[in-house]
């Protein structure tokens, strides 16, 4: 599985990115905005930081405009990849820039149906929001479920990428669903490495040590 971050916080990515465990990086609009940085300037950054791919999302809701905006993003750097909203439009514009060779990751997704009509326009990733749907209690990990069989019966290449992440178990079930990415927040994936019995034992050892007098320098 591969490891996405979801936010435009260079520090944090810069600190992750040094941990190897550091396969990408996903943003949006609310997360540029929270930046208080001008938009390229932080793509650019961030693209500079990794080599893995950087989602950047379009603004625009029309075909024409996200077409525009797409070339302004694609030209930053060669690892930018073209978010796009899950709609009309949006599938039209994914068509057309993976014609080109353009990356694209198509968001907002909430339905089974909905991740087949973006395989089905040659979509890179599919960002069903987990989270979101829990929220309104249904079962954001069933979707993942059903995206899994149905990208498999088909053999569509588009990578189901797991986002609005909220828990360590999030990532443990879309693991085991077979998700091929998760997009996290730094502090969740950050998380995933906390046990209180690995706490607990190393407290141990170092006790155990101390008590030794000894010094490995």
């Amino acid at each position: 599985m591969k490891f996405f971050v979801d936010t435009a916080d260079t520090a944090e990515i810069q600190e992750l990115e040094a941990t190897g465990l550091l396969d990408g990086v996903t943003t949006n609009p609310s997360l540029i905005a929270k930046s208080g940085k001008d938009f390229k300037d932080v793509i650019a950054e961030i693209c500079k930081i990794t080599n893995g791919d950087v989602s950047a999302e379009v603004a625009a809701t029309d075909f024409d405009t996200m077409i525009k905006e797409a070339q302004v993003l694609r030209a930053i750097a060669n690892n930018v990849v073209i978010k796009l909203p899950l709609t009309f439009d949006g599938l039209k514009a994914c068509k057309q820039l993976t014609s080109e060779g353009t990356k694209t990751n198509v968001t907002l997704c909430f339905s089974a149906n909905q991740a087949l009509l973006a395989a089905k326009a040659g979509a890179t990733y599919i960002s069903p929001f987990i989270g979101r749907l829990d929220d309104i209690n249904l079962d954001g990990m069933e979707l993942i479920r059903e995206i899994r069989v149905i990208y498999d019966n088909y053999g569509f290449d588009t990578e189901i990428l797991a986002a609005s992440i909220r828990t360590a178990n999030h990532v443990k079930d879309a693991a085991i669903i077979g998700a091929d990415v998760v997009t996290v927040p730094p502090a969740t994936l950050k998380s995933l490495v906390k046990h209180p019995l690995t706490d607990k034992g190393l407290d141990a050892f170092l006790s155990d040590w101390a008590k030794t007098g000894q010094s490995i320098l």
